[in-house]
């Protein structure tokens, strides 16, 4: 207790000294509190008024399912902290503010979190955390780096991860109970948005998506939801941009994923850093508008790492996380009159968000330890002469013993003592409406994206030339048989080989399907069947026009019959080389890693599809079982030459003939049977059915996983800094 004192001593003589007037001239580029009715006044800690919670009585009116609040004059730390950077008309005593958004409380008692390490669940991330959040309030979560804030954040949601376990309670309006589809929203932290599209198509069907009922009615929603996030400006412009014009700015973007949330009407929003990579005119713009969010009725809980002071000016309450523990819970400002009383007043020209972290941020004692030595034209480099450690171990032992703690616990015991109205789920669209709206979703998407489609239709046009063009002018004759099985190997090895090129946009859609996944907009199977309804259009296109050059380039023969198995069997081979990609991408979710092991695939595909040897001559333990089983070209191949060589017949000098069949054994190994070829489209069939069923093992648990993952690297880091 002696150190505790000492350092808080130490202190607050350095705070003082820095706040002084006679240390420091205050200057008109600073933004200061304001008093009401006062003009460039700064708020000083001795002469601020005695902090209270503000009572707010949240009810339901008898026949409708609209929550009201009955609010109180403001306490004067709101009205100071209100006048000082978004004033607001006065409401009368006792005035009961109907909102558009029914919200509810939520209650969060004696919260821990642990996840799994060496030793089960022997790593707290968040301890034994109280607070509330109320209709028509922010509450926000600060705190520094790997303080446990976004793990806070999804144990109030319930979205932690299956390596974390949960302890406490979580009380939504009173009662304990999970929050339904569609009463809540959450927006990452990192949100992947479809930069092929305009704001307005994005939020529509991502309206499509969640929403029950006719396309109509969903047009006011999504209209709402621009409004409300103040993206009239931008409601037609595309997301990413092109080529000549560039994509939405990141605060655009960020309030775009606030605003794809904000289509179900949720009474709680959940928003993991709404500020991450915003700039300070962003940030106050992001800000101002969840503040007006939050005024039609809204409950609004996020985390935050450091704000400006108008920023923070609009924050209602805050939760202050340092190591997992908590620090204080309260109003805003109190925050700051509850470090002034463990003896770290906040400079009056300093914001309070930078003056929290510099107390409780233990990497500020690394920079001072490196910088001991230097000295700046003030004197000491830093005028907070301070162990971080202490500190915490100061504000921690101070908010415990403190009235505000006593104010949260009686302010849990009242919102918990009686249930309040049961969330209702607000339905889901239908199975069928979703595979619909991903199958045009993703039509839309592939007629814009020219770098990922029509840039490889053009790649494989230009291939199938050149293919085309080498093996030209070949009749149909006994000594141009070896040629026409190399021309034919050559266009579908190389054309399934640049088909690669289609990775990127395969990790794209998996990427959007993780992100609707985790909110409970889309699943792998609806996924799966619009990915491969809109990918028919594009491949049967490909397909047609690359096999019309190379069929009549090389001479093939004329019968159409003939003509549309080749087409088909491109066609399959495609198919089946795009679930083979899909199953790759699912499991890498990285573009490098996904065309180097596509890369070496195909490479032994080819090695073993029967060309460069005959198939029944290769190495059986490996080359022949399985690989050349399970390579695709074998099977393509293998039926085009059926197609070409079954049922004809080469003269051999002037008496003799011999069969097609005959002709072509000693180049390549095919059958006699007549149906043969038509048995090889049909293992083409089942191996694109395999490679989509298998993606959707992998889509259901692989991409959860890697999500997972990540989230369970991030709480680790969590976990490195509470030990």
């Amino acid at each position: 207790m002696e150190e505790i004192q000492s350092q808080s001593d130490n202190y607050r003589s350095s705070s003082s000294s820095a706040s002084s007037p006679a240390s420091r001239v205050p200057s008109s580029n600073f933004f200061y509190l304001r008093k009401p009715g006062s003009l460039r006044q700064p708020i000083s800690f001795e002469d601020s008024p005695e902090w209270e919670d503000t009572d707010v009585d949240v009810r339901v009116e008898d026949g409708g399912d609209s929550i009201h609040v009955a609010t109180t004059p403001a306490s004067p730390s709101l009205s100071k902290l209100n006048s000082g950077s978004m004033p607001s008309p006065p409401l009368p005593e006792g005035a009961v503010v109907a909102r558009k958004i029914a919200g509810a409380s939520i209650v969060w008692r004696d919260l821990t979190v642990t996840i799994k390490g060496k030793r089960k669940y022997s790593d707290k991330v968040v301890k034994s955390s109280n607070g509330y959040a109320l209709p028509g309030t922010m509450t926000v979560i600060m705190g520094p780096a790997k303080s446990g804030k976004s793990t806070l954040l999804r144990a109030i949601a319930g979205r932690l991860p299956d390596s974390a376990r949960m302890y406490g309670e979580v009380f939504v309006n009173g009662a304990k109970s999970r929050m339904p589809y569609g009463s809540y929203g959450f927006v990452e932290r990192e949100s992947t948005l479809i930069g092929s599209l305009t704001v307005q198509e994005f939020l529509y069907y991502s309206a499509l998506l969640q929403l029950p009922g006719f396309f109509c009615q969903k047009r006011s929603v999504v209209e709402d939801a621009i409004t409300a996030m103040s993206l009239g400006d931008y409601a037609n412009k595309l997301i990413g941009g092109h080529c000549y014009m560039k994509g939405l700015r990141s605060g655009e973007r960020r309030r775009i994923s606030i605003a794809r949330e904000l289509v179900m009407r949720p009474h709680i929003m959940f928003i993991d850093e709404p500020l991450y990579h915003l700039d300070s005119v962003s940030a106050l713009l992001m800000m101002v508008t969840l503040k007006k969010l939050a005024s039609t009725g809204c409950t609004l809980i996020f985390t935050i790492y450091q704000s400006s002071t108008e920023v923070f000016g609009l924050f209602d309450r805050i939760c202050l996380l340092s190591n997992g523990n908590t620090l204080f819970f309260g109003e805003t400002l109190a925050c700051l009159q509850h470090f002034s009383n463990a003896g770290f007043p906040c400079p009056i020209m300093q914001s309070p968000s930078d003056h929290f972290l510099r107390a409780i941020n233990t990497d500020f004692d690394r920079i001072i330890a490196m910088c001991k030595n230097w000295q700046d034209d003030h004197g000491d480099l830093s005028s907070v002469n301070m162990d971080t450690a202490v500190a915490i171990r100061t504000l921690e032992a101070t908010y415990k013993s403190s009235t505000d703690a006593a104010a949260v616990d009686t302010m849990i015991s009242k919102l918990t003592e009686k249930e309040g109205p049961t969330l209702k789920s607000k339905g889901k669209a239908s199975c069928g409406t979703r595979i619909a709206v991903l199958t045009w979703r993703s039509l839309l998407i592939m007629s814009r994206e020219w770098k990922y489609y029509w840039l490889r239709l053009i790649l494989c046009m230009l291939l199938t030339l050149c293919v085309g063009t080498v093996f030209s002018g070949l009749k149909h004759s006994l000594s141009s048989v070896a040629t026409r099985v190399a021309a034919i190997f050559s266009f579908v090895s190389f054309a399934s080989l640049l088909s690669i090129a289609g990775v990127p946009a395969h990790i794209k859609e998996i990427k959007i399907y993780a992100s609707e996944k985790s909110n409970h907009h889309s699943g792998p199977l609806v996924f799966l069947l619009g990915q491969l309804l809109s990918s028919i259009p594009f491949l049967f296109l490909i397909s047609i026009s690359s096999s019309l050059v190379f069929y009549f380039l090389t001479g093939l023969r004329d019968e159409f019959s003939l003509l549309m198995y080749f087409v088909l069997n491109f066609f399959m081979c495609l198919l089946v080389n795009e679930g083979l990609m899909l199953v790759v991408a699912s499991v890498w979710q990285d573009i490098f890693w996904s065309i180097l092991t596509l890369v070496s695939i195909h490479v032994v595909m080819m090695l073993s599809a029967g060309y460069f040897r005959i198939r029944d001559a290769l190495p059986r333990p490996l080359w022949t079982y399985p690989i050349s089983y399970i390579a695709f070209h074998t099977y393509s191949i293998q039926g085009l030459l059926e197609n070409e060589y079954l049922g004809t017949s080469f003269a051999v000098g002037q008496v003799r003939t011999i069969s097609g069949y005959e002709a072509i054994q000693n180049t390549y190994d095919i059958s006699r049977n007549s149906n043969s070829k038509w048995e090889n489209l049909l293992v083409l069939f089942v191996m694109a059915a395999v490679y989509r069923i298998l993606s959707f093992f992998l889509l259901q648990f692989c991409v959860g996983a890697g999500t997972s993952v990540r989230r369970i690297f991030q709480c680790k880091q969590d976990t490195s800094n509470t030990r």
